[in-house]
């Protein structure tokens, strides 16, 4: 029997209530952990699962920010120096990944607060996590306000990249489950996932192959 709710009957809900029903509704999140730098040169880590691809060709890819009511340090270091960092997390680094999320002041950072170590590539000042399976280094494009509830659309375009090798299919596709990565539901759950298959294009003539 399913459980309904109308808009009427979301505005009355308990806000916590509420806040963990929508935050969950979309499913398995990619779980990211944003490293940045402020324009005085402190580094800064904070845990997102608002990643979502928006193209290959150029390689772009897009995040969506809080609303910067109250500081956001992410998005500060971002407009100041347009670069950031992402770094998918292992099942080994998740706990170390949430607490993340906790209000530290500007001059902690949670590399050294939640115990990550930096990782440095050539083509970027920017730090991103050791021992993360996959690496992401971005430069910003474009923010757009929304207006709708004061969140930001950020949109990146990806300058350097490093996979584990064992991640990497000969297509060009990746296996997540090669290096156990994470995946989040609503805000403070955490899941591994597990391969079901892998299929081949799609056609109107025919149906599909496991590959």
């Amino acid at each position: 029997m399913p459980v309904k709710f109308n808009q009427s009957d979301l505005e009355q809900l308990e806000q916590r209530f509420r806040t963990a029903l929508i935050n969950n509704l979309h499913g398995y999140k990619p779980l990211t952990l944003v490293g940045t730098q402020s324009k005085e040169g402190r580094d800064n880590l904070a845990v997102f699962s608002s990643l979502f691809h928006l193209g290959a060709n150029p390689a772009l890819i897009g995040m969506v920010v809080r609303p910067d009511v109250s500081p956001r340090h992410t998005l500060t270091n971002i407009r100041d120096t347009g670069l950031f960092s992402l770094s998918h997390v292992s099942a080994s680094q998740a706990k170390q990944a949430h607490q993340t999320s906790a209000r530290y002041p500007e001059e902690i950072s949670e590399f050294d607060a939640c115990g990550f170590d930096r990782y440095f590539t050539e083509s970027s000042p920017i730090p991103a996590v050791s021992g993360s399976p996959v690496k992401i280094w971005c430069s910003l494009q474009q923010e757009i306000p929304l207006t709708q509830n004061g969140t930001h659309l950020i949109i990146a375009a990806i300058t350097h990249l490093e996979v584990e090798e064992k991640m990497l299919r000969e297509d060009g596709s990746l296996d997540y489950t090669a290096v156990d990565l994470v995946a989040c539901g609503g805000l403070d759950t955490y899941y591994t996932g597990e391969r079901l298959f892998q299929l081949t294009y799609a056609k109107p003539d025919r149906q599909p192959e496991e590959r």
